[in-house]
This record gives structure tokens, C-alpha cells and sequence, in this order.
């Protein structure tokens, strides 16, 4: 695989980003791509290690070695078909995704691992500019009919997949148009939405059907959209918000995260009925959570010019290097710098906000927090001791509270009996992904919980290939560790 020395012979490189001053500017990407024989480069360094231990670290199982050998070789239409046998979006996993695949990486245990999502971002973006993706609809179909409720990536692969087997496939989204978190979560200057839309126009060609502004549980009960369906997926994510439940948390100017970047998704997309206006031009903001949605809030505050933006993380400050108790190959908690960091933000660790002060009008004006410690004991989970004499209190016009989500909304659950567990998932085994109720399956957040966009699609995948068995008895749906070479 790959170049015998090429890991000997070449550095790793990854895109640059444009200027920080020019990029704040607007919403639209802003890496900067590497040419082509940088790229096979790239490839050239992952060497053949015996065991490519980067398979493990993908949820989906991706042919990783075999990708880089031909991109090393040039060939990027056999790398894209390398590539999709294993994931169906990965223009989006090439922009979105974390990269556990590289932190497994052979390479990465003493040297700087091969740039895998990098080259697979290229590979896909290679092969919509060849038009070597297009629209392969299915030769026959089985005449099943499959509701699939949700439209992120989880629903998706689900939807392709099963589209792929023959069958007539719906997907249901609540929003008005198509990608849940995708579309109304992730800033466009991380994915443009055209990615999306450019992607949906072969999903649709290939017969798939999407109906919009049509929220299962309430414009349509869940009962009828069972009985009027031969199966019925969820995928709707686990998009419960945690709250900060401490005084002053229904001041104005406390926002979650998501309703932060949603209404600024539909204002870069041109909508103007967004409601109340949340936008952090000209305050003072803190964001509070330290994972990839405080980066997102902190790269829109910028871009809406902000005063200040500060960030506040209750967790200790890793270190950039792997801690020692995470050896290779898991994945490391370590310190993460995203290009948003570097865009203007003063980021502060082991920090607890405990009260929300407001002005006479009901306003946000400040927060009051206290410096924390993890006490770690042998054998039990670290508990947190506030650090005492150490309150302080912060000038603030605009929290955004980005401390992730706790589970699934429960209506649909509710109308169809389906049994979920203490954090409102919805109980199916990885067995099969059916719940307790017969012809209604689960796949993505809403039945593991908040996770990776890598495993929402690989769940879609794996979902799709029991509906297929289902449905028909038997299915030909690849399940991780097996590809489907023939489709782009």
C-alpha cells in the first residue's frame, strides 16, 4: 500500500486555511487545496503496516489503505469507488468528521498519522468534478414501501441504501428543507449547504422521495404513518438540549446553541422570517462547552462581529500530546484547537458558571462562576470540588449554551409504544435495530445517543440492511467489513 518509504520521504500536510482577517468576512469555506501531487504524496505515506489498524477507528469500516494506494497511484476514479463502497456521503464525513481512523493510524504512534480525511475529502470532491457520481437507481423494484423520519446523515444512508435493495423509500423531515444538523446545525463555513444539495439532486434521481415541513407525531400520528408503511425507520437524532438549570437561566440573551446557529443557517441561506433576532454583533458573548458546537457558536459570533468571545470549558486542559492512560490506538482526549479558536476566542478550562445576573428589564448583563477541580479516586468515576475564593463575575450580553444533548424527543416513542431507555434512546439491539414494536426500526443518535457524524451513517447502513431482511427474508446490503464495490 501506498509507498514502501513514503512515510520516510514525506511530511504530512493538510489544506491551509485562508487568512483569519479575510475569512471572518463571510460564511463560506475557506481551506485552501492541496495540488495534486501533494496529494499523492499524502497517499505515498501510508505504509503497508500488516494491519491497518485505521479500519477499526472508522465506524464505517472504510478501505482506507486501498484508497490511499490509489490516490498514490493516481487513480482517482478507482479510489472513489474504494471509497463509496464504505460510506455514501463522504463529502460530508471529509469535512465534519473528527477522524478517529487517524488517530489509529500505524503511523501516528511516533510520527504524525496519515491525513486520511484530507485525501478522502479530495477524492469525493475529484469525482463530482469528473461526473463519475451519478444517479444509479435501482433495476427493479420490490413494490415494499419504507418510511424513513428524519433527514440527517443517519436517515440518509438509511434511505439510499434501502433504495438501493429496491424498495420505495419516503423520507420525513420536519424542517423545510433536507440535512437536519447538516443543514441547520453545521455553519456553512464548514460545509457549504450546495454539498448537500448537490448530493440530494442523485438521491432524488434515483427515486428516493422527500417530503418536508411534515413533523411525524405531529401533523401525521405515528400510527398512520406505521400502517400505511411496510417499515418505518427513525432516524430523527437526539436533539434534547442539556439546559443549565441555575439562577437566572431564563434571563434574555441565554440561548442554546442550536437555536444560535439554526437561525443564522437560514439567514446566510436568504430566509428572513427567523423570529426574534439572536445575533452577537456587537456583545460580549461566552460561549459555554468546549466541544464542536461551542466552536461553531464562536466562529459565528465572529463573523457577526462580536466585542468579545470568550469560552468556557468545565472540563482540565488536556494536553496536545496522547495522555498516557489513552494509548494508542483509542481514541485520545486531548487538547483540540479548531480553526474558530484560532479566529479570535480566549478559552478558559475548569470553569463552572453558577448564576446568571441580570438587569432590572430581565437582560443578561453578566455571569458569576468559580474555578473547579477533578478529584480522581481509584476504580470510580472523578467527581468535581469547586475551588473556594475563586468566584468571579464576567460582563456578558450573550450566552450560548452548547453543552451537547441528552437524548430523543419521546412523541413518536409515545404514539407507537416503543420502549427507550434512562436517556430517553430508544431500545433496539445492534442485532437487527428493531424496536420492541415489529417493522419500526432505530438507527443514528436517537437509538445510541449523541455521536459521531461517521457513526450516524454507518448506523443507517447497518439499519438498512435488517429492514431489508424484513422486509424480503435476505439482503445483499454490505454490512461493515464488506463493501459494495459496483456503486458510486
Amino acid at each position: 500500500m501506498g509507498k514502501i518509504t513514503g512515510f520516510l520521504e514525506f511530511d504530512r500536510k493538510i489544506e491551509d486555511y485562508a487568512p483569519v482577517e479575510e475569512r471572518i468576512k463571510n460564511y463560506k469555506e475557506f481551506t485552501l487545496p492541496l495540488k495534486e501531487d501533494e496529494l499523492k504524496n499524502q497517499g505515498a505515506r501510508c505504509m503497508d503496516c500488516g494491519v491497518p489498524f485505521c479500519h477499526s477507528g472508522c465506524p464505517l469500516g472504510n478501505l482506507i489503505p486501498d484508497f490511499n494506494d490509489a490516490v498514490y497511484k493516481g487513480k482517482w476514479e478507482k479510489a472513489a469507488t474504494i471509497l463509496h463502497s464504505t460510506n455514501n456521503f463522504p463529502e460530508f464525513t471529509g469535512r465534519l468528521c473528527p477522524a478517529p481512523c487517524e488517530e489509529a493510524c500505524v503511523l501516528g504512534i511516533n510520527e504524525d498519522p496519515v491525513s486520511i480525511e484530507n485525501i478522502e475529502k479530495n477524492i469525493v470532491e475529484t469525482a463530482f468534478s469528473k461526473g463519475w457520481i451519478t444517479a444509479q437507481p435501482p433495476k427493479t423494484r420490490t413494490g415494499k414501501k419504507v418510511a424513513v423520519v428524519g433527514s440527517g446523515p443517519a436517515g440518509l444512508a438509511t434511505a439510499q441504501q434501502l433504495n438501493r435493495a429496491g424498495h420505495l423509500v419516503t423520507v420525513f423531515e420536519r424542517d423545510a428543507k433536507i440535512g437536519g444538523l447538516l443543514r441547520y446545525g453545521i455553519p456553512d463555513f464548514k460545509m457549504e449547504k450546495n454539498v448537500i444539495d448537490r448530493r440530494l439532486e442523485v438521491l432524488k434521481e434515483e427515486g428516493i422521495v422527500f417530503k418536508t415541513n411534515t413533523h411525524i407525531g405531529v401533523d401525521i400520528d405515528a400510527n398512520t404513518l406505521k400502517a400505511d408503511f411496510d417499515a418505518v425507520v427513525l432516524s430523527g437524532g437526539a436533539t434534547v438540549r442539556r439546559n443549565l438549570p441555575i439562577k437566572g437561566a431564563d434571563l434574555k440573551g441565554v440561548v442554546q446553541a442550536l437555536d444560535f446557529l439554526k437561525q443564522n443557517n437560514k439567514r446566510v441561506d436568504g430566509i428572513t422570517d427567523l423570529g426574534e433576532e439572536i445575533k452577537a454583533t456587537g456583545k460580549d458573548v461566552i460561549v459555554i462547552g468546549g466541544g464542536d458546537t461551542g466552536s461553531d457558536c464562536i466562529g459565528t459570533s465572529i463573523r457577526h462581529g462580536a466585542t468579545s468571545v470568550s469560552n468556557f470549558e468545565i472540563m482540565s486542559k488536556s494536553t496536545p500530546e496522547r495522555p498516557e492512560d489513552q494509548p494508542w490506538p483509542f481514541w485520545p482526549m486531548r487538547l483540540r484547537t479548531s480553526s474558530s479558536h484560532k479566529e479570535g476566542a480566549e478559552r478558559f478550562f475548569s470553569i463552572s458558571t453558577k448564576e446568571f445576573v441580570g438587569d432590572k428589564d430581565g437582560n443578561l448583563k453578566a455571569l458569576i462562576t468559580s474555578e473547579v477541580e477533578w478529584i480522581k479516586t481509584p476504580g470510580q468515576r472523578p467527581s468535581l470540588k469547586e475551588v473556594p475564593g475563586t468566584e468571579k463575575e464576567w460582563k456578558c450580553d450573550l450566552v450560548l449554551l452548547a453543552m451537547g444533548f441528552t437524548g430523543s424527543e419521546m412523541t413518536v416513542a409515545q404514539q407507537l409504544g416503543l420502549e427507550a431507555d434512562s436517556r430517553t434512546n430508544i431500545k433496539a439491539t445492534a442485532k437487527n435495530y428493531m424496536t420492541n414494536v415489529p417493522g419500526v426500526f432505530v438507527a443514528g443518535d436517537q437509538r445510541r445517543g449523541q455521536s459521531l457524524i461517521v457513526w450516524a451513517i454507518s448506523e443507517g447502513r447497518q439499519a438498512a440492511h435488517h429492514v431489508d431482511i424484513y422486509l424480503t427474508g435476505s439482503s445483499t446490503l454490505p454490512l461493515k467489513g464488506e463493501g459494495d464495490l459496483p456503486r458510486l
